[in-house]
């Protein structure tokens, strides 16, 4: 589900490789998630560009996740959004909660 792209010192580049984020697939990528964060002790820049629909119960793996890393004083950026999705994190106000950016290259520069 989540496949490791690069590994930097400081951060993972990790892609979403799933279609649909939804209930089917929420524990599946939370355990994920927190294994990586886990494993590799970095932030990990996450790339959603595949996904075309997420649902409350995957946005709350999502956020279970941004909470483990941040205990572990990490992060989990969120990259390559389609605008619904985008739309849809802003109108909840998670934007306000994950470092959003359109790629790796931003992000990268940014941490």
């Amino acid at each position: 589900m989540i496949e490791l792209i690069k590994q930097e010192p400081g951060y993972l580049l990790a892609d979403l490789q799933i279609d649909e984020a939804n209930l089917a697939v929420a524990d599946q990528f939370k355990t994920e998630l927190i294994g990586l964060l886990d494993n590799y002790q970095r932030k990990i820049v996450l790339s959603l560009h595949q996904v075309n629909y997420i649902d409350s119960s995957f946005l709350g793996a999502l956020v279970a996740g941004l909470k483990h890393a941040i205990a572990q004083k990490h992060d989990i950026i969120l990259v390559g959004l389609k605008k619904d999705i985008r739309d849809l994190l802003t109108l909840i106000r998670l934007d306000k909660v994950f470092k959003i950016y359109d790629n790796y290259t931003e992000a990268t520069s940014a941490l």
